[in-house]
């Protein structure tokens, strides 16, 4: 239980997460890191020590939720210099070009289909799909505007044929909403109902892997490196702030696999 003092610097802590903008998921993750660390009483080193069993991106996330409230909220530095293993590189899980097909043929209901080509053709994420509003798109043009939903920034994607016919099927019947994405209930979706739309369609198109939302975006940017697109293109497209990020995907890209076999 917090005293008066730990439930003040609580709410500060979430002033200052706010007043950055951070994404709904960042708040709630460091102000129960922070929670947990404050009530447990300990100094930055033990309660590290504690989480030691977890895995690095959990140890990663409670480090950075330490490192931000001593500096943000008790305004002190921390001086904790704890060794952050670096991430094992872990290759994305990648559709082939027939299997989006397949998943595309398989749905019928036309606002699942809208959503599977947002994930591809726009290569969105999740949270950026789901808050997508009609005057982000600019069919004159051929553009989405897209928030970044880390911060203010904002990218532009272009709009794909297939995602254009499939939003004007909509634009009279939605365009009183300001988001495009709205249940038959006039409700939001939200990413659990994403989520599941996407595993149903992929067991529809008899993939047997376990697909997710993000899969698609992975799928967006492999087949766009495969076709030669520019790697800087591709990172602003996906809204990636560094190349290092992007440049993931030349590791999964086949077409220069392809050639070296050729070769032989």
């Amino acid at each position: 239980m917090l005293n008066r003092e730990q439930d003040a610097q609580i709410q500060k802590l979430k002033e200052e997460i706010k007043l950055r903008k951070y994404s709904s998921e960042t708040a709630k993750a460091y102000v129960a890191v922070i929670a947990q660390f404050l009530e447990s009483g300990k100094e930055p080193r033990q309660f590290l020590l504690e989480q030691a069993d977890k895995s690095r991106s959990t140890m990663r996330g409670i480090y950075f939720a330490l490192q931000f409230f001593y500096k943000t909220v008790l305004n002190k530095k921390f001086s904790e210099a704890i060794p952050l293993a670096k991430k094992n590189i872990q290759l994305p899980d990648v559709l082939g070009r027939e299997e989006v097909m397949k998943m595309c043929e398989a749905v019928k209901n036309q606002k699942h289909k809208l959503v599977l080509a947002l994930l591809y053709y726009a290569g969105l994420r999740l949270s950026e799909v789901i808050n997508l509003r009609w005057k982000d798109i600019d069919f004159e043009r051929g553009l989405i505007r897209v928030k970044i939903a880390k911060g203010e920034h904002e990218r532009i994607v272009f709009l794909h044929e297939k995602v254009a016919g499939l939003l004007k099927q909509f634009k009279e019947r939605d365009d009183v909403h300001n988001q495009i994405l709205i249940s038959e209930r006039g409700n939001k979706y939200n990413k659990r109902t994403i989520q599941l739309i996407i595993k149903h369609v992929a067991q529809k198109a008899g993939i047997k892997r376990n697909i997710h939302p993000h899969t698609l975006r992975h799928s967006f940017a492999t087949h766009l490196l495969e076709g030669g697109a520019d790697i800087r293109y591709i990172q602003q497209l996906l809204g990636h702030k560094n190349l290092q990020t992007t440049q993931i995907y030349t590791h999964i890209a086949n077409s220069d696999i392809k050639k070296l076999a050729n070769l032989l």
